[in-house]
């Protein structure tokens, strides 16, 4: 998986999980703003499973495929999990909730990096 790639996606996600978390600690609700961001975010990781689907398909590395994968595939359905989980709670934690999940997608995708680099 490129460096770029990742490094950007990452930090994609942690921009938008500190986002959440000043409308957590601003007591504010779900915004569209943050739902732009989100979705900024979902797309990259949308291109990340894409590249990662073919990826898998044409190499002959020794890595944990199903455990490679499946990373990928969680990583892209935290976001809109979190998203329909942040739009129905109308208190300040439904943000809270979206601010750890991005928080926890950064984090998946840079061990789904250390996966394919072989870190394993």
């Amino acid at each position: 998986m490129p460096d770029a790639l990742v490094y950007l996606t990452s930090a994609a996600a942690l921009a938008a999980a500190v986002f959440a978390a000043w409308h957590t600690a601003k007591s504010y609700r779900f915004s569209n703003p943050l739902f732009y961001a989100i979705a900024v975010v979902e797309v990259l990781l949308v291109v990340v499973l894409v590249w990662g689907i073919v990826a898998v398909a044409g190499t002959d590395r020794d890595l944990e495929k199903g455990l490679y994968l499946s990373y990928l595939v969680t990583t892209v359905l935290i976001p809109p999990a979190s998203v329909l989980w942040g739009i129905g709670d109308k208190t300040r934690w439904g943000t809270g909730v979206v601010a750890v999940a991005l928080f926890t997608v950064s984090v998946m995708l840079i061990r789904t990096h250390q996966i394919w680099q072989g870190h394993g």
